[in-house]
């Protein structure tokens, strides 16, 4: 296993808060991933088959235009019935069959401030639990709207690999669609390190990048060949670290995450190329964690239940 030098010291996971409702998610099933020998059905059906949302927010450090804007990052992990054939949120599971596949979802958000204008981003990825029953990723979307417009893309399964619909304001990219064969998607990386970070791809692997680098990139789509490695982090008795870093585009991804299940995300870094022509620079894209809840969040919609966007450091507003 190779050893990394660490770019933060072991960040402590904050209070979880626990508000129990199990109306929204079926009953837990008693089985695991099977690689992830060291969690017990029992501990991996209490964290993900409860009822509740993972809600992390994290100080975000966005490179774009050749310099470093702040602003906030927010994943939501979460587990949901999906359909095979339609790839989309089953509404009754139970009449669904073998349609039915159970997915970790992850709804990625990022916001910042350009100038005068704002960028809002979005990415969700929905990945099998079970992968040796149903090993690639069912689906992936992302969307970014800022002042000039907007843009979006969707990945959808097929049997020999990725369709890829994407919709953009730019004359250059309009509307189109590709395909790709089978390959690792650089956004289903995070929902690997939560079910099952033995499974992470090592070695040469060939990788579809980040939908998102590829919309504010512009770069042509194609999978690209990148080096994924697995270690522990430099003094820390806690933290795992995956670094994907690719051959022929100056990108590389890093995820720091806890060792022990649930495997939460504490820390990543996105070194990329930022701006364009003479203002293209090097810079690195970073979320450092703020804070965490485990929460019901579809039923806090009502007048008061914003003190709990207060509780994960977001403005009200």
């Amino acid at each position: 296993m190779n050893t990394f030098s660490g770019t933060r010291s072991s960040i402590a996971v904050l209070a979880i808060l626990s508000l129990a409702s199990l109306s929204c998610l079926p009953e837990a099933e008693h089985r695991i991933p099977v690689s992830a020998a060291s969690t017990t059905p029992d501990q991996f059906g209490d964290y993900w088959y409860q009822g509740e949302a993972e809600i992390t927010s994290y100080d975000l450090e966005q490179a774009r235009y050749g310099a470093l804007r702040s602003g906030s990052a927010v994943t939501i992990f979460v587990t949901e019935d999906f359909s095979r054939q339609q790839q989309v949120k089953l509404d009754n599971p139970a009449r669904a069959g073998n349609d039915a596949v159970k997915v970790l979802k992850l709804n990625s958000m990022r916001k910042f401030n350009t100038g005068i204008y704002p960028y809002s981003t979005m990415t969700s990825v929905f990945t099998p639990v079970y992968r040796s029953e149903d090993p690639h990723t069912v689906k992936t979307t992302a969307s970014i709207q800022e002042w000039c417009g907007q843009t979006f893309v969707q990945l959808n399964r097929q049997a020999d690999g990725y369709r890829i619909k994407h919709f953009s304001y730019f004359e250059s990219e309009g509307d189109g669609e590709e395909s790709v064969g089978d390959v690792v998607l650089e956004d289903e990386i995070w929902n690997l390190v939560r079910l099952s970070p033995q499974d992470l791809p090592q070695g040469s692997i060939t990788v579809l990048p980040s939908v998102l680098h590829q919309r504010l990139s512009h770069d042509d789509w194609g999978p690209q060949e990148a080096l994924g490695e697995l270690g522990p982090v430099i003094n820390s008795d806690s933290l795992m670290e995956y670094r994907l870093t690719y051959e022929d585009i100056p990108r590389t991804l890093t995820i720091h995450f806890s060792t022990d299940f649930p495997h939460e995300i504490q820390y990543w870094e996105e070194h990329h190329v930022s701006g364009f022509g003479p203002n293209a620079e090097e810079l690195v894209t970073r979320g450092t964690l703020r804070e965490r809840l485990m929460i019901d969040y579809w039923t806090r919609n009502r007048p008061g239940d914003e003190v709990l966007r207060e509780e994960l450091g977001l403005p009200i507003s």
